[in-house]
């Protein structure tokens, strides 16, 4: 497998709680230190809940699917090429809200541990009851 170039069939990959992931581009699989890519895969009914990166920036580009997508307490409907900028520390979620796959690219950086560091803040008001 080349650092340089990641074809599709040879993209590593993770399973989330909620999301399955594919890493385009993290330290390990490439060495960056300033990029995180991560094609995701939301299923229907599923999401990534309230959390925050909190030394990271993000981008999320919509490739397929509908998104509920938030950034702090601002909700917006996402479809394909749709696309949501997170600032570092930044709480946000996604969420799955139509009735197939979702698949969003998150780009993250600069590259932190094994790619990124994520801080569960589902439990924690207002984040908890944002959707009730």
């Amino acid at each position: 497998m080349s650092r340089y170039f990641r074809m599709a069939a040879d993209h590593p990959t993770g399973d989330e709680d909620r999301a399955a992931l594919r890493w385009v581009c993290h330290p390990a699989s490439t060495g960056a230190k300033q990029l995180t890519v991560i094609d995701a895969t939301l299923a229907h009914g599923q999401g990534h809940s309230f959390h925050s990166h909190p030394n990271q920036e993000e981008v999320l580009f919509v490739i397929a699917g509908k998104v509920e997508q938030w950034v702090d307490r601002e909700k917006r409907i996402l479809n394909f090429g749709d696309a949501a900028f997170i600032p570092a520390g930044m709480v946000h979620a996604s969420f799955n809200a139509g009735e197939g796959d979702v698949r969003l690219l998150a780009i993250l950086g600069p590259s932190v541990g094994d790619g990124f560091e994520m801080i569960d803040m589902s439990n924690e008001a207002p984040w908890k009851s944002l959707r009730a």
